[in-house]
C-alpha cells in the first residue's frame, strides 16, 4: 500500500480557500520503465524534447486511474486538505502558480500564460519525452507542456538530499518545474542551449532561471486568488523562505556528487551548485522580475 506523505508543520494554505481536485490528473503504478534523471526538467527528457526524439504517446487512463482521480476529487477540496496531504498540496500550489503567472506572464513579457497539465503518477508513468519513475524526479516535458511529479519524492527531499521539511520546500518544487513551463512559453527552452552540460553552460542557466522564476512566484505567492477571491495562500513566514532555500541547495549538482562519490565533477553539471540555486531563487523572491530572471541566461554566473 503506498503511503502518501504529509507535512504537518504550519499551515501556508488558507483553510478556507477552495480547490479544482481535477487540475491534476493521476495515474496508477506500472506504466512505463524508469530512466535517469533527477529533480528540476528531467535532463534526458529535456533533450528528447528539444531535439524532437521524444515519440512515446501517453496512454488512456486505466480503471486504477480513474479510481485514483475520484479519490482525489473527493479530498482534495479547500486548503485545509492541502495543509494536510501532499497531493492536495501539489494541486494546490498549481492552482496557485496558475494564478499568479496568468496575471504576471502577460504584465511583464507580453505572452499570454497558459497553463500546464499537471500529473501525479505512482511508481513509473509514460510521457512523450520518455518514461519515468519516483527515482528521476519530477520533470516537465515541452512536448505536450506536462509537469509530472510522484509526491514521494517529497520525503526524498528530506530523507535522501537533505533539506529541511516544510510546505515550501516541496511548494518549490513545483514552482521550479512550472517554471520551465513559463520558460516554454516565452521560447526559452528553443534558445537556451539546455543540452550543453557544464558549469556555466546552457543546461545549468536553463535550470537556475527556473529557480528564480519559483521565487518570483514565492514573493507574490499570499496574494494569489481561487475562483471565488480568497487567497491560496497566507502570508509566507521566514522558516518558509528558508524551507524553500533548503530545498534549492539540497538538489545542487556539487553537494549531490559530493555525497555520491566524494567528488566534484562542474564539467558534468546540469542544474547549478548549491550556491547558485539558492542565489537564483533568491534573485527571483527579491526581485519578481522576469527580466532579472533572464539575465541569468547571458550573465555571468
Amino acid at each position: 500500500m503506498r503511503v502518501t506523505p504529509s507535512y504537518r508543520g504550519p499551515m501556508t494554505f488558507n483553510s478556507g480557500s477552495q480547490l479544482d481536485p481535477d487540475r491534476v490528473q493521476r495515474r496508477g503504478p506500472g506504466k512505463g520503465v524508469a530512466v535517469g534523471g533527477g529533480i528540476g526538467a528531467l535532463l534526458v527528457a529535456l533533450f528528447a524534447a528539444l531535439t524532437g526524439t521524444g515519440t512515446l504517446d501517453l496512454s488512456s487512463l486505466t480503471d486504477q486511474d480513474q479510481s485514483a482521480n475520484a479519490q482525489a476529487a473527493s479530498t482534495c477540496l479547500t486548503g485545509a486538505d492541502a495543509n494536510q496531504s501532499a497531493e492536495c498540496r501539489y494541486v494546490a500550489t498549481v492552482e496557485s502558480l496558475d494564478s499568479y503567472w496568468t496575471q504576471t506572464l502577460p504584465a511583464q513579457t507580453g505572452v499570454r500564460y497558459t497553463e500546464p497539465t499537471a500529473v501525479s503518477f505512482s511508481g513509473s508513468t509514460s510521457s512523450p519525452c520518455g518514461t519515468a519513475s519516483s527515482a528521476t524526479g519530477p520533470f516537465y516535458c515541452p512536448s505536450d507542456q506536462t509537469v509530472y511529479l510522484d509526491v514521494g519524492f517529497f520525503d526524498q527531499l528530506t530523507s535522501q538530499y537533505g533539506s529541511s521539511g516544510g510546505p515550501l520546500a516541496q511548494e518549490y518544487v513545483v514552482a521550479h518545474e512550472v517554471g520551465h513551463h513559463v520558460q516554454d512559453l516565452t521560447g526559452v527552452l528553443d534558445r537556451s542551449g539546455g543540452q550543453q552540460v557544464g558549469a556555466g553552460e546552457g543546461s545549468v542557466r536553463t535550470e537556475l532561471m527556473a529557480d528564480c522564476l519559483g521565487g518570483m512566484w514565492a514573493r507574490g505567492a499570499a496574494t494569489t486568488l481561487d475562483a471565488s477571491g480568497t487567497t491560496f495562500l497566507e502570508p509566507l513566514t521566514e522558516q518558509d523562505i528558508a524551507d524553500a532555500l533548503s530545498a534549492a541547495a539540497s538538489v545542487g549538482d556539487d553537494r549531490i556528487q559530493q555525497a555520491a562519490t566524494g567528488q566534484v565533477d562542474p564539467d558534468s553539471w546540469t542544474h547549478g551548485s548549491s550556491a547558485q540555486r539558492d542565489a537564483a531563487f533568491r534573485l527571483g523572491y527579491q526581485s519578481g522580475q522576469y527580466d532579472q530572471c533572464a539575465r541569468i541566461l547571458t550573465e555571468r554566473l
